[in-house]
């Protein structure tokens, strides 16, 4: 029989719990004025093939989130195993979050992080909320993927690779 411990009040051991779960790791981007705003999220799912839906999770406490929820078109790039260092940059608080990362505009404004394993070029659909965090519905415009690309996985707070099993 599995025994499960009480919530403790302390949220550690829930994100404890919730980092057993991996996750890959995207870059959120669009051009603001422009110059390049985004953000780190591994919250992110496929939700929806008609209409082309995909969410993020966003804490009500993002300083970026309120920059690019007003933004025509939004750049979700699928890092790469090499985009560690890129994903920590996109992940600051203070400071260029884009020193190192190569990336390029599109004409609708969003932006892309070079490398990626997919670009997908989204809009808003719909913000709910949820708890601490919002959820947050884009709608795919245009997209690209290279699935031979190795993604980035975020699991029980460190970076990891995927290891194929033949």
């Amino acid at each position: 029989m599995i025994t499960l411990d009480a919530l403790p009040p302390d949220p550690q051991t829930l994100r404890q719990a919730y980092g057993c779960f991996p996750s890959g790791v995207t870059a959120v981007c669009a051009l603001l004025d422009g110059a390049p705003v985004g953000m780190a999220a591994s919250s992110f799912t496929s939700v929806s093939l008609s209409p082309p839906l995909v969410s993020l999770c966003v804490q009500h406490s993002s300083r970026t989130w309120p920059k690019l929820s007003g933004c025509p078109r939004l750049g979700v790039s699928v890092l790469a195993a090499d985009h560690d260092v890129a994903c920590l940059n996109l992940s600051r608080k203070e400071g260029d979050r884009f020193a190192g990362v190569e990336w390029e505009p599109t004409g609708e404004g969003a932006v892309f992080v070079h490398g990626a394993t997919a670009w997908l070029e989204c809009s808003v659909e719909a913000e709910i909320p949820a708890g601490d965090h919002a959820i947050v519905l884009l709608r795919i415009h245009a997209l690209r993927a290279e699935p031979e690309t190795t993604p980035l996985i975020f699991h029980a707070s460190r970076f990891r690779t995927l290891a194929a099993i033949d």
